[in-house]
């Protein structure tokens, strides 16, 4: 499915709403479009064709899912980061554990919040990541300085520290049973250089089977079941 642009208004604040859920997508774009200063101008249901409308439509603010099809939340908002820094991310995910919210604000995330907060948080928090402030929800803020006060720091068997971006990237997409070609063709790579990132996945991991890996990657977040 290709992302879904809208016309855009300029005197608005332009948001993308990326969420695999389209029930969601549809629901956060109506509560949205009735402030008089926010405009929702595309939607997209996984993180790469997150990237695409980011590229095409410059908004000011993607409000991101963490866990996405072919390319999950976090890593759509790193890559966002390097190419569109202006753009400011809020997660808006129903995970609440420090793992997902750290590494999302570590990514580049300037807001965090959970999916059962009031239309009126989602609101304030992109005013407030719009004046380049950081929000994050009552419950997030705990949890970050919990871990800030308890010296947190990332744990070795996690995925953001063992793999690298591209090797995160093809360990997601190999999980969710995409082919060596589906890959190759995804990351405009070929398909010898994919094989090449999955057998220095399986050494890095210490894990040499497909089920495994998918398990592992479910685990850490680069993923989910219902996919």
């Amino acid at each position: 499915m290709k992302p879904r642009s809208i016309p855009l208004d300029s005197r608005k604040i332009k948001i993308i709403m990326a969420d695999d859920h389209q029930i969601v997508r549809q629901g956060v774009r109506t509560l949205l479009t009735a402030e008089p200063d926010m405009e929702v101008v595309g939607e997209a249901e996984n993180g790469r064709d997150t990237l695409r409308l980011v590229q095409k439509l410059s908004p000011l603010v993607v409000v991101m899912d963490i866990s996405m099809p072919d390319l999950n939340g976090i890593e759509a908002t790193r890559q966002i980061m390097a190419e569109s820094p202006r753009t400011k991310v809020v997660a808006l995910s129903m995970h609440s554990d420090s793992f997902f919210v750290l590494n999302m604000l570590k990514a580049g995330a300037c807001g965090y919040l959970l999916k059962d907060c009031a239309v009126e948080e989602l609101v304030k928090a992109i005013r407030t990541v719009v004046a380049n402030k950081t929000y994050l929800s009552p419950g997030i803020s705990d949890i970050v300085v919990k871990d800030l006060v308890n010296g947190y720091s990332m744990s070795e068997g996690s995925v953001f520290s063992i793999l690298t971006n591209r090797e995160r990237e093809v360990l997601q997409l190999m999980a969710e049973g995409k082919s060596t070609n589906s890959i190759a063709h995804r990351l405009c790579v070929s398909t010898k250089t994919v094989e090449t990132h999955r057998k220095q996945i399986m050494t890095k991991l210490d894990i040499h089977s497909v089920a495994e890996l998918t398990k592992y990657a479910v685990r850490q977040g680069l993923t989910s079941l219902e996919i």
